[in-house]
């Protein structure tokens, strides 16, 4: 199975960069999920604090077929990588169990360690999605999603 890939970039203002490159690039910036007319409208649903409305943005290819570029604020904290790839393993399905999901990421760990990667760590995202972060054979920080 191939995988998707969404190209992640660390930054300071992530709307200002997603407007930039989505210019740039003939992509857009993504729009708000279905069933919401705005981002701050999602976000005060999801109860996320305003103050980290713009810790993450991206722009996206219209035609689906680009990958993804997500920029989110960087944090100052280690690592010091400001771009990295997240390899989407779940084939966009979302309404897989948090079991099924940490089944999947446990095969493509193995898999990919096989392959050289080691493990850091898994993780949870700020609206409770499951991923894990790795390393490829020479340091180069990656996530799992």
């Amino acid at each position: 199975m191939v995988h998707s890939l969404q190209i992640v970039i660390a930054c300071e203002d992530p709307g200002k960069l997603a407007e930039f490159w989505a210019g740039a690039t003939g992509y857009i910036v993504q729009p708000p999920p279905e069933g919401f007319v705005s981002w701050e409208q999602f976000a005060t649903q999801m109860e996320i604090p305003k103050e980290k409305w713009n810790d993450i943005s991206a722009a996206v290819d219209p035609q689906g077929v680009g990958p993804r570029i997500l920029f989110e604020r960087y944090d100052g904290g280690a690592p010091n990588q400001r771009v990295h790839l997240d390899i989407n393993v779940m084939g966009g399905k979302v309404d897989r169990t948090d079991d099924e999901r940490k089944a999947k990421l446990a095969e493509e760990r193995e898999r990919l360690e096989a392959l050289g990667a080691s493990f850091k760590r898994d993780a949870v995202g700020d609206m409770g999605e499951i991923f894990m972060e790795m390393y490829d054979p020479e340091g180069n920080w990656f996530c799992v999603q």
